[in-house]
């Protein structure tokens, strides 16, 4: 099915029309396993086993459902996509149908000889996160002893293939000081585009929201010298910033706004509206085995919770940024508030904003090499 502009008509799998904008890209998290223990992972504290993982099968059948759908982008993640040893199969068939395929990954579990079948099996792009500056920094956040060198050798492979790199930075409080040469390592890895992206506390990061949070001065250097690197590097590469929520004015929109743009599918075919919905224990998530792709996007329960503005509280339904922000995340307005339709107290208009702040404010006095908990399988 040849993709149409978002915004318009969908049809899904049984027939009737729906008002549902087409999506624009699917998360696949083909596997929640990953020799990182990174503590600001949003995977949730449930992480799923390998046998209960989608199938080879099963995974390139729901590519097609999304590709019939409209779906342009293909995000391959997880965990460690690279756990998986049909990679290349699934990344193949991904290209059969035309998505442009971007990739997800630590780095480790790839071989330069991994990296090259990839690409030949038609892979368009790699996102590679980074811990930090150094080895010695990034492998203790990362918690993986030779994963920053690891990391270099893959940038290297991925550069001699000739796929565009993006370079992946979370940030917080015990890494946003070094910011500058985290900037300096995305150039020297020939990085087309580095998203610096404080942590959004969620799933690992949640629990680990007092070791993360920056402090106020942190967070305005940061901006600072993003501004001055995107002048430098105007040309060059792209530096996308992601602000910390605790600490702005406004919210960011979720995903653009909630069942909007974008659809995630975890490992076990559990189909969300966002990577963190998990989180809202109120929603109820229908999987693949049960019910069309194209099905749920269009009419499932937590796909239509918070679609569009109708179910808006004040302040938010008489904002005039109801259809800027879309209410921000509803993931933070839960677990900041217990209700996931409140307002995100990221909000300023928010009557629980204030005492945000203070809780930013609190975390932030912990020493900047606080301890935190590793990711981990329960």
């Amino acid at each position: 099915m040849a993709a149409t502009d978002a915004g318009a008509d969908a049809t899904d799998a049984s027939g009737p029309t729906s008002s549902a904008p087409i999506p624009m890209a699917m998360l696949a998290e083909v596997t929640h396993r990953c020799p990182l223990k990174c503590p600001y992972c949003s995977n949730p504290l449930e992480l799923v086993r390998r046998n209960e993982e989608l199938s080879t099968e099963e995974w390139i059948d729901v590519f097609r459902q999304a590709a019939e759908m409209g779906v342009l982008h293909l995000h391959l993640s997880g965990g460690e996509p690279a756990a998986r040893r049909d990679l290349e199969e699934l990344t193949a068939a991904a290209s059969t149908l035309d998505l442009y395929t971007n990739l997800i990954t630590s780095g480790v579990g790839l071989t330069a000889e991994r990296v090259a079948a990839l690409v030949e099996r038609g892979l368009d792009h790699v996102q590679l996160s980074i811990q930090g500056a150094d080895a010695a920094q990034a492998n203790r956040i990362g918690g993986y002893r030779s994963g920053h060198e690891t990391k270099l050798r893959v940038a290297e492979w991925i550069r001699a293939e000739g796929v565009p790199l993006t370079v992946n930075a979370v940030v917080h409080r015990q890494n946003l000081d070094d910011l500058p040469e985290i900037i300096a390592l995305a150039e020297r890895l020939g990085a087309k585009r580095l998203e610096v992206a404080n942590t959004q506390y969620h799933g690992w990061a949640y629990v680990n929201r007092a070791a993360l949070m920056p402090t106020r001065e942190q967070a305005l250097r940061a901006s600072r010298i993003v501004d001055d690197a995107r002048t430098r590097l105007a040309g060059a590469m792209v530096i996308d910033y992601v602000p910390p929520d605790y600490l702005g004015r406004y919210p960011k929109p979720c995903m653009g706004g909630w069942a909007r743009f974008g659809l995630n599918v975890t490992p076990n075919g559990r189909v969300l509206p966002c990577h963190a919905a998990e989180t809202i224990p109120t929603l109820r998530f229908e999987t693949v085995r049960e019910r069309p792709l194209a099905a749920i996007w269009a009419d499932g329960p937590a796909f239509t919770a918070f679609r569009g503005t109708d179910w808006m509280p004040e302040p938010c339904r008489g904002c005039e940024r109801k259809e800027v922000d879309w209410g921000g995340c509803r993931c933070q307005a839960f677990a900041f508030t217990g209700d996931a339709a409140n307002t995100d107290p990221a909000c300023s208009r928010s009557p629980l904003h204030d005492e945000m702040r203070r809780v930013a404010e609190a975390d932030a006095a912990m020493p900047r090499d606080a301890a935190f908990t590793p990711r981990a399988f329960a």
